[in-house]
């Protein structure tokens, strides 16, 4: 196109020669290089390199010999999205380079004084038209700073034609999910006389969104003047969407894992706080289906007599009795003592087995309402979840503690480091709080544990006969596994022995112990102490386990909450906040409650804290 085509007259003063003396300025010898490979170079480059006319696609050492070299040093030392003076060595030119995503752009400036008139203006005009980036013009000193010249790049970018845009200020891209922000970062540059890149959200003529990579930057005259401002545009939509993808994906697994970790904790407090088989079975089945990742949950045995998997307890989808003989994830789960995921009429189903000291109490089946990939770590903690569950099962039917309520409670400290947890605390710094224990597909047991003030790459170079193994990894603390020959709490409960706490810190372990008061309990602290050296019993008591109804449980922790935190607390859970996708955000839970956001989470998360502290028995910290 000629200039009297793209250049803009609004009456206010001729532009016709002056988009020559722009382009002038701007447009010089360009080539691009993208994988050490030349992927463009306008004819002003040809000329002044002595580039062949086939030379796109080509190495670029083909083409600039030694100097290419030199050339390809600087851009890989170079960040993306930025710019630098090069030192490519062309007779009256200097050299600057621009660093993109895709590549670098190489531009030569004329340094010899020309005589601009001298210049091949009509080939530079054909140049900056056929570029592969959109390239735009606008005039400060006109009202509106509007749009002057635009490139066949820029019209097919944004399906304006330039006889829809010239004399239009270029927010004409902007639309409804145009980031204020973006916008306030070009103003301020233009304001500032300074250049400035930006990532928005566009729109195209027909309304179609679009990411674009914009870069405006001053066009000075002899005096410093600005007289125009160039504007890049470069579509990023695909850049953009699988960085919001990855980041959706970030946050979803980071949901998973602090859900599972609470969805862990809570089944391995009903298996220890469950009065029978039965009653565990069905409070587990129950918390599992409370997961708006699963629709349905239940527990089967298989019953010989008619070689079926019976339901023994279920929640959420109804199921039925599972022949041995049928294809399904159960009886699959069952025959190879493995974990089983199928799909099934749109529907994701898991089975795990249930097994404790090569003992098979059925399985555990989950099944999500949509088809899903489990991932490793869900299969990993759900897999833990469910070696608690069997070793719950197997206490239930083997443990005296179901006896009687009326226990004795001991206190015992140990300092050997035969003691996993007193030599995992000496050799690394951390405290270890025990959690619950878990029993694998084989004969060994599992115990888990948080471990807080070191983190888990320190802790996996613990070297001992213990078997270290990091499940999920907090800011605050790490939850771990520790398997091992020597594992107290199982030794324990073979003889009837409830541990209701480990705490090893700095070489030394805190140990609670419930013993049932049928059980000679001197006996039991006689060998504790011939297992472990310096044992020493810090208290005896007698007690009779008691637990509150619901409405006073409901009560106290009402009674701890501060009227910020209720509130908080309440807004969250029927505003959908722990709901997966999210139907209300905290900065909307916040307005409406006129506080700032940080306040508003605060709230919310000591609510939760005093909630989680509460269900947990650690009444001590309601107070807090």
């Amino acid at each position: 196109m000629d200039d009297t085509d793209t250049v803009y007259d609004r009456g206010e003063r001729s532009s016709v020669g002056t988009a020559e003396t722009v382009l002038t300025n701007v447009v010089d010898p360009v080539f691009m290089i993208a994988d050490e490979t030349i992927t463009y170079a306008n004819p002003a480059a040809r000329r002044v390199l002595e580039l062949p006319a086939d030379v796109v696609g080509t190495h670029p050492a083909d083409s600039l010999g030694d100097r290419w070299a030199t050339l390809a040093v600087e851009i890989n030392e170079m960040m993306i999205g930025t710019v630098t003076n090069g030192s490519l060595e062309v007779d009256g030119y200097s050299t600057r380079i621009h660093r993109g995503e895709d590549g670098a752009t190489i531009i030569l400036q004329q340094t010899d004084g020309a005589d601009p008139a001298d210049v091949d203006r009509t080939v530079k005009t054909r140049a900056i038209d056929e570029a592969p980036v959109g390239f735009s013009l606008t005039d400060p000193s006109m009202e509106d700073n509007p749009l002057v010249y635009v490139n066949a790049a820029y019209e097919r970018l944004t399906g304006y034609s330039a006889d829809d845009v010239l004399g239009n200020n270029c927010r004409l891209l902007q639309g409804p999910d145009t980031d204020p922000m973006a916008v306030s970062a070009m103003r301020a540059g233009i304001e500032e006389e300074r250049p400035v890149t930006v990532e928005v959200k566009n729109y195209r003529k027909d309304g179609t969104p679009f990411w674009n990579e914009v870069t405006i930057a001053p066009v000075r005259d002899e005096t410093g003047e600005p007289t125009h401002y160039v504007g890049f545009q470069n579509e990023i939509t695909a850049r953009k969407e699988a960085e919001f993808a990855l980041q959706e994906r970030t946050e979803e697994l980071e949901y998973i894992l602090e859900r599972l970790e609470g969805l862990l904790q809570d089944v391995t407090t009903a298996v220890a706080g469950s009065t029978s088989r039965s009653d565990l079975e069905e409070r587990v089945c129950q918390r599992l289906v409370a997961e708006s990742a699963y629709d349905g949950a239940w527990v089967g045995e298989r019953n010989p007599a008619t070689d079926t998997v019976e339901v023994r307890a279920s929640a959420g989808r109804p199921v039925d009795s599972v022949p041995m003989d049928t294809p399904h994830p159960v009886t699959e789960s069952l025959e190879t003592s493995a974990v089983v995921v199928e799909s099934v009429d749109g529907s994701t189903i898991v089975a795990f087995p249930l097994v404790y000291n090569g003992v098979e109490y059925g399985t555990l089946t989950v099944s999500s309402p949509l088809e899903r990939e489990i991932s490793e770590r869900e299969r990993i903690i759900m897999s833990a979840l469910t070696r608690a569950v069997a070793s719950g099962i197997n206490a239930r039917e083997t443990s005296r503690m179901l006896a009687t309520d009326s226990v004795v409670a001991v206190e015992l400290t140990i300092t050997d480091p035969a003691l996993a947890p007193v030599a995992i605390s000496e050799a690394t710094g951390g405290r270890l709080e025990y959690r619950r224990s878990v029993h694998r597909t084989g004969d060994d047991t599992a115990s888990l544990f948080t471990v807080s003030g070191v983190d888990g790459a320190t802790l996996l170079e613990f070297d001992g006969e213990t078997t270290l193994d990091v499940l999920v990894e907090r800011e605050d603390r790490t939850l771990v596994e520790l398997s091992s020959d020597d594992d107290i709490v199982s030794w324990l409960s073979e003889r009837g022995i409830n541990v209701r706490s480990i705490v090893a810190d700095d070489g030394s372990a805190s140990i609670t112990l419930e013993i049932p008061h049928s059980t000679n309990v001197r006996s039991v602290v006689e060998a504790v102490q011939s297992r472990y050296d310096g044992t020493d019993v810090l208290s005896f008591r007698q007690q009779e386990r008691t637990g509150e109804t619901s409405e006073e449980f409901a009560a106290n922790l009402d009674a701890a909450l501060t009227e910020r935190q209720f509130a908080s607390l309440q807004r969250a859970y029927l505003g959908g906040y722990f709901e997966w996708p999210r139907p209300t955000t905290g900065e909307e839970l916040a307005q409406s409650m006129d506080v700032s956001r940080p306040t508003f989470h605060e709230h919310l998360r000591s609510a939760e804290a005093k909630l989680c502290q509460a269900f947990f028995g650690d009444d001590s910290r309601l107070e807090e």
